[in-house]
């Protein structure tokens, strides 16, 4: 096991959250307090914690998964798509939170659940173990899609 390339993969997905928060950071003082909210609605301190631990699981299955480069076209994929993913995930942060458009965040959280799900399925055949690790991201994004579709709904 590479310590050096787990806290690379680990570093390249906190980056995804990392340019998401700038543009959080920007919103959740002001516009976001402004917002009617579900009863279902976390305390703001609770999605700091979650995220960074699901980036960090998130890397770890990178590592996994680059750890088969070489070994045929279905790893290029995965990696290819999980990028993508990965750009998906910090532009849900620039519509919700840096245009402030509840609307057309959930719109692009339904693709990044997609992509999710994609990602578990491709990064499974490549590694079993994955799955354990992207399973709680999907459940949060799919809690958030949850939260981002009513706060839309109460504010529209």
């Amino acid at each position: 096991m590479n310590f050096i390339k787990i806290l690379l993969a680990i570093f390249i997905c906190q980056m995804a959250g990392i340019v998401g928060s700038i543009f959080t950071a920007k919103s959740v003082a002001n516009w976001y307090t402004t917002l009617e909210k579900p009863f279902f609605n976390p305390p703001s301190w609770v999605f700091g914690p979650v995220w960074i631990l699901l980036y960090a699981l998130m890397g770890i299955a990178l590592y996994l998964v680059y750890q088969k480069i070489g070994t045929g076209n279905l790893v290029k994929w995965a990696l290819i798509i999980f990028f993508i993913h990965l750009i998906l995930n910090a532009l849900w942060s620039i519509l919700f939170f840096g245009m402030q458009n509840p609307g057309l965040g959930f719109l692009e959280i339904i693709v990044l659940w997609v992509f999710i799900i994609i990602v578990i399925i491709l990064f499974y055949k490549i590694d079993a173990r994955t799955i354990w690790l992207l399973l709680p991201y999907l459940l949060w994004v799919s809690f958030a899609m949850v939260l981002n579709f009513s706060i839309w709904r109460l504010n529209s």
